[in-house]
């Protein structure tokens, strides 16, 4: 079959993209294949399969008239400011018209070093892409925004890590990568040159492609401000919601679209505790679950230095561009809250109850839960037991029986919907154990695992016979201890 690849973003922003090919794959063999996202972007899942199909999938057979690059981007890595940044293993092979007319990336990672590699071998590990896959399959099941993994292709390459270990690429989709970071590094270079023409152009791609609403405003450059803004804080509301955490919340992994990109050190949590890092390299905690609403807030705060020019420039006023940005960066807290306020009344089954009523609840619980260790994502499906009647399996989780007996009663008073509970809790997430085990096992040629833990993150408010493993959390030796790495 023949395949469409724009180059929209390489032939509107040249200077953000250094025109590159994929490193040969000795001898490309599937790992995985997302068959019902293959066919929502109109491609034919057996070709795909087949010798040509997997040229494409790794980046060596791509349409005549496409043109893969690297992009390049700046950014925040841990607070520290890195000028160039830059796909340093990765590729966008173009952009893609699904079938239902949605433009969308299509995007490699482990394809090979580029000028952005920066030391690396541009290469990756089976692992860490099958990681990626998952994760990012089990967010879109849990109607998170996200990048989805096409497919994981093992190279028959070896990657040199702490062993040598077989290589893979990832085929991402993503409405665009588009990030924080690829304006850091266009203002950047405007301010080198005194010409805001790149940052400009940047800008009106992105109103374009993801907000073509702010297009219309009085100040579209501070309607695309506010618009991130508002879809970053609907994005980390779903994070803290589902118990989920990123990692390494850089700005080069904060996307201008509202999705959540670059699945490296990333994990769901299990007991509850705000201060919960999986990331072998944050040692001080900085990207912790509890501290990723300020870190996204932090991160939009360097998206709105960057626009300040365009802002200044477009109402000839750096004081009023100034003060415009900061109401705009103090609207986020307050629309979080609004979106997590509400998901949470939805999780306890009382959506409709006031918010000043439940959010005391709320807050006494967490407490609660923290105090005891208790599992963030079982307890919820328990509890809706608790609002049929059965309260014992949910209660036997706490501590201080009495202070949670009382907390029970306040709450039935409100009369929670324990349907309604169990369609937006899940009964199953990729547990890190599980995660661990299915990866050791592709690493070794077994799919087995994987394709087990895929079947139940896809569905997981359903609860079904033959899972009952997928929904338990690990050993508590294994939690306390679990560590993940970014894979490069």
């Amino acid at each position: 079959m023949s395949i469409a690849l724009q180059s929209r973003f390489v032939r509107e922003l040249p200077e953000l993209a250094v025109p590159w090919k994929a490193e040969a794959a000795p001898e490309p063999s599937l790992v995985a294949l997302n068959e019902p996202l293959a066919v929502e972007l109109g491609l034919d899942p057996a070709w795909l399969r087949s010798p040509e199909g997997l040229g494409l999938l790794v980046g060596t057979l791509v349409p005549g008239d496409a043109t893969p690059a690297a992009q390049a981007y700046a950014g925040h890595q841990f607070g520290g400011y890195v000028p160039r940044l830059g796909d340093g293993r990765a590729l966008l092979l173009g952009e893609i018209v699904d079938a239902s007319g949605r433009v969308r990336d299509l995007h490699l990672k482990g394809s090979g070093r580029t000028p952005f590699a920066r030391g690396g071998d541009g290469l990756a590990a089976v692992g860490p892409m099958v990681r990626e896959y998952v994760i990012s399959e089990a967010m879109h099941a849990l109607h998170i925004p996200t990048t989805r993994a096409l497919a994981v292709v093992a190279t028959g390459r070896p990657v040199y890590r702490e062993t040598a270990l077989p290589g893979a690429v990832l085929a991402r989709v993503a409405d665009s990568h588009l990030r924080v970071g690829s304006f850091q590094y266009a203002a950047a270079v405007s301010q080198s040159t005194g010409n805001l023409d790149l940052l400009r152009r940047l800008a009106d791609h992105a109103i374009a492609r993801h907000h073509p609403g702010a297009a219309a405003a009085d100040n579209p450059y501070l309607a695309l401000l506010e618009a991130v803004s508002a879809v970053q804080a609907d994005l980390i509301a779903r994070w803290m919601l589902a118990g989920f955490v990123h990692g390494v919340m850089n700005t080069d992994n904060m996307t201008i679209s509202g999705q959540t990109i670059d699945y490296g050190p990333c994990a769901f949590m299990e007991s509850f505790d705000p201060a919960t890092v999986f990331s072998s390299i944050d040692s001080w905690g900085r990207y912790a679950y509890g501290n990723q609403p300020s870190i996204a807030l932090w991160n939009l705060a360097r998206f709105a230095e960057t626009l300040l020019p365009l802002l200044a420039d477009n109402i000839d006023d750096p004081e009023k561009a100034i003060a415009l940005a900061e109401a705009t960066l103090d609207s986020f807290a307050g629309r979080y809250e609004q979106i997590w306020s509400a998901g949470m009344r939805a999780k306890l089954g009382v959506a409709d109850a006031p918010a000043d009523v439940v959010g005391p609840l709320v807050e006494e619980l967490l407490t609660q839960m923290q105090q005891s260790q208790v599992d963030h994502t079982s307890f919820y499906r328990r509890l809706s037991r608790a609002a049929r009647g059965d309260a014992e399996p949910v209660r036997g989780e706490f501590i201080d029986l009495a202070a949670f007996d009382d907390w029970t009663a306040r709450w039935r008073a409100l009369g929670p919907d324990p349907d309604a509970m169990d369609r937006i809790n899940p009964i199953y997430i990729p547990r890190n154990h599980l995660v661990e085990e299915a990866l050791t096992a592709v690493t070794a040629g077994d799919t087995a695992p994987l394709e087990k833990l895929l079947e139940a993150v896809r569905a997981p408010f359903d609860e079904r016979a033959g899972l009952e493993r997928y929904a338990e959390p690990g050993e508590k030796e294994f939690s306390a201890s679990f560590q993940t790495f970014c894979g490069t």
